[in-house]
């Protein structure tokens, strides 16, 4: 498979999304996605970080974007249209993540994006 590139505003579009916080501050069609990955566990995000890519997660705690800021995530996609805690938009707004949900599940929005072509960020190291 092709490495691709996505807008998130494309992103976004595909998966059903909206951008609760961050959307101020960078307009959404300049950032491009080309890794996602998906984890519940955030010590698995932090053992294989993978700057630039969007973490996609069931989380809708301040620690995903916390987590997230840490390894250079700049995107954060919670799905199961989660309650998102204020906690967790104040750590948004405070580290420059992008926070944004979808009422998809994770193993559908994990489909639409690897069909679209977005290489997975957990992949095997040499």
């Amino acid at each position: 498979m092709c490495s691709y590139v996505m807008k998130l505003s494309e992103l976004l579009k595909l998966v059903d999304g909206v951008v609760l916080v961050g959307n101020d501050e960078r307009n959404i069609d300049d950032i491009e996605i080309e890794k996602v990955a998906a984890s519940d566990l955030m010590s698995d995000v932090l053992a294989l970080p993978e700057p630039g890519s969007l973490l996609v997660t069931g989380l809708a705690t301040p620690q995903c974007v916390r987590t997230a800021a840490v390894v250079g995530t700049p995107v954060v996609l919670v799905v199961r249209n989660r309650d998102i805690m204020p906690e967790t938009k104040i750590a948004a707004e405070t580290s420059g993540v992008i926070l944004c949900v979808t009422k998809k599940g994770m193993y559908e929005v994990c489909g639409l994006l690897y069909e679209a072509g977005l290489k997975g960020a957990f992949m095997e190291r040499d």
